[in-house]
């Protein structure tokens, strides 16, 4: 496959192109990146929550224990410090819960805002650009081939616009078809041009009977 254009015009947009290209990507994936540190942030309320709760609920078990160790002291007077340590509790499983409910919000948005615009590339422009390569190395290689004009010239009627094949002569497909070797290197050369590629050299004395317009 050929990366490139041989006409510097046509290299030239497909460079700047690829690097648009690349720069987008670049750019969402960073965006995306900027977006999950972001809503990771909202994440801290809930650790700081959690936290707290433990903590809290740790010390209140702690004095509850402490206090049916003591002799004489009935269980019932730890019933409170037992019921606020779960009630501690549930409040760090809500921060655990705000936590995970923020991680997953972070990774739907993020991926969402990657996954789309490389999408976008991988569906629409990637295919374009391969089709690009592979017709312009297959191009390249008949170029040089011996029987490269006739094949050049057939793909070129198959696929060229007909404005385009028309602006060649209004007969170009009969002359074609009769083997006119003018035709058929005029019709070489519109496909080579149309890919971005470099015909051969002009013939040094073509001849005289070739109309102009098809020496391109």
């Amino acid at each position: 496959m050929k990366l490139y254009a041989d006409r510097a015009p046509t290299a030239i947009r497909q460079l700047l192109t690829d690097v648009l290209v690349a720069a987008w990507v670049y750019a969402w994936v960073r965006l995306g990146m900027t977006v999950f540190d972001l809503i990771q942030k909202l994440a801290v309320p809930g650790q700081k929550l959690e936290g707290a709760g433990n903590g809290l609920a740790e010390n209140l078990n702690s004095a509850g224990d402490k206090i049916k160790g003591v002799p004489g002291v009935p269980d019932s007077v730890a019933t409170p410090f037992t019921n606020a340590a779960n009630a501690a509790t549930s409040l760090a499983n809500a921060g655990r819960d705000q936590q995970e409910i923020v991680d997953d919000l972070a990774w739907i948005l993020s991926v969402v805002l990657v996954v789309v615009p490389v999408a976008l590339v991988v569906l629409l422009w990637l295919p374009l650009r391969v089709r690009w390569m592979r017709r312009a190395g297959s191009a390249a290689r008949l170029r040089n081939a011996t029987a490269g004009r006739d094949l050049l010239a057939l793909r070129a009627l198959a696929t060229q616009p007909i404005g385009r094949l028309v602006r060649l002569d209004p007969e170009i497909a009969a002359r074609w078809r009769r083997g006119d070797s003018a035709a058929v290197e005029a019709l070489a050369r519109l496909e080579l041009r149309s890919l971005g590629l470099r015909a051969w050299p002009e013939p040094a004395h073509p001849d005289a009977d070739q109309p102009l317009h098809l020496r391109t």
